[in-house]
């Protein structure tokens, strides 16, 4: 599979781009950083639409920030500075150029999506063993470290074992970002409750330093890295999202598109980027608790 479109904002920035991801673009600024922008565009089970949704990069990269904001005493972040040029502003930052560790850190502390799938067919996800008798949404006793591989554009991302950690990039950092996951989530999990919102999952991405630190990258608690719940509709079991799998569920249930025919999938109603897009202010401004403003 590759993009439909070409870099969405190359034009207007005249810098060299670095990377291109599902829905970020990463720029050189300078030899020592980077201008990562966050696109408007979404993907979906390994496939980025054609459709946009509007703010969805501004929501993303305002969301993080705030959420960098909550963690630092927990660990360092890649971001230098939000002063960015004027096509860009709101929806990206200047941060530091760093390798990337190549696992997706994942922590859940709810049993849902892939980690539910696996669970029942082997009562276990990732090789770390649960407890009979769960359900769909349940909330685990204590958050579990769920890594996957990270895949090419296009391809799956394949849930492993903290054993395929160990042996990829070694014992000494496979602990310290499955602590630093943990750690994370316990904090976010707690911040979201409050107001009101479960967290159910996360996906986080670490760099690493020059000097060997290892540093939050990328996006953080967004809705497009991690699955938020409405809290009074998850109590009496409802699984209310605030995030894209109202999205996944229109492509799966009422679009009439074949996940496995290998087609691209349609084109989105204005009613579901609406909805959408709604999903995703809501999350934000139920977190931070002020308007989101593009």
């Amino acid at each position: 599979m590759t993009l439909t479109t070409g870099p969405r904002f190359a034009d207007q920035l005249g810098l060299p781009l670095v990377h291109r991801g599902k829905v970020r673009e990463l720029y050189a600024y300078d030899d020592e950083r980077l201008l990562m922008v966050a696109t408007d565009q979404i993907s979906a089970f390994d496939h980025v639409l054609d459709s946009t949704i509007p703010d969805k990069g501004a929501v993303l990269t305002q969301l993080s920030q705030w959420w960098f904001g909550q963690l630092t005493d927990i660990v360092d972040h890649h971001v230098l500075s939000t002063e960015v040029p004027e096509a860009v502003r709101g929806r990206a930052v200047i941060c530091e150029r760093l390798e990337m560790i190549p696992v997706e850190c994942v922590a859940r502390g709810y049993l849902t999506g892939s980690g539910w799938v696996e669970y029942q067919e082997s009562s276990a996800v990732c090789g770390v063993p649960l407890p009979a008798g769960l359900h769909d949404g349940s909330r685990l006793a204590e958050p579990i470290f769920t890594p996957a591989t990270k895949a090419e554009l296009g391809e799956h991302d394949e849930n492993v074992s903290y054993e395929v950690v160990v042996d990829t990039v070694g014992a000494e950092v496979a602990d310290r970002i499955r602590e630093l996951t943990l750690a994370v989530y316990r904090r976010a999990e707690v911040i979201a409750r409050e107001r009101g919102i479960v967290l159910a999952d996360t996906k986080l991405e670490f760099g690493r330093r020059a000097d060997g630190t290892i540093v939050l990258a990328d996006e953080v608690l967004t809705p497009d890295s991690s699955r938020f719940w409405d809290a009074a509709g998850w109590a009496d079991g409802v699984l209310d999202s605030y995030d894209k799998q109202y999205l996944r569920n229109w492509l799966l249930e009422e679009s009439g598109w074949d996940r496995q025919s290998g087609e691209a999938p349609p084109a989105l109603p204005e009613a579901v980027v609406a909805a959408t897009r709604e999903r995703y202010l809501q999350a934000y401004e139920r977190l931070t608790g002020t308007p989101f403003t593009p």
